[in-house]
């Protein structure tokens, strides 16, 4: 079973760029879709971008499309997040989460079991 952990979040002005990373503690995420949530003070949980277990595909929210990129190393240990142009819009906490499917079925909430902690990105001035 994974433990994921993200990091990278922080302070950044508007028009700035952030990257997320999500790993587990142990082991690679081969057998798991990937995605990046995140979650506003009062807004639901939002997909923003997801990635397949078997191959590059991936999905991005219409909200970020063209200025965020999710991508996962060779390796399989790491995925992440780039996020550019930010905008205070994009406040919110980023959580990263698994789902054992083969492939990548959606990047909704309610089909990924296992989660990360959360980390805090603030677009500010």
């Amino acid at each position: 079973q994974l433990q994921l952990v993200e990091s990278g979040g922080g302070l950044v002005q508007p028009g700035g760029s952030l990257r997320l990373s999500c790993a587990d503690s142990r082991f690679t995420l081969d057998y798991y879709a990937i995605g990046w949530f995140r979650q506003a003070p009062g807004k639901e949980r939002e997909g923003v971008s997801c990635i397949s277990s078997t191959d590059g595909s991936t999905y991005y929210a219409t909200s970020v499309k063209g200025r965020f990129t999710i991508s996962r190393d060779n390796a399989k240990k790491t995925v992440y997040l780039q996020m550019n142009s930010l905008k205070p819009e994009d406040t919110a906490v980023y959580y990263c989460a698994a789902d054992p499917f083969y492939g990548l079925r959606s990047c909704r909430a309610e089909d990924y079991d296992i989660w990360g902690q959360g980390t805090q990105v603030t677009v500010s001035s």
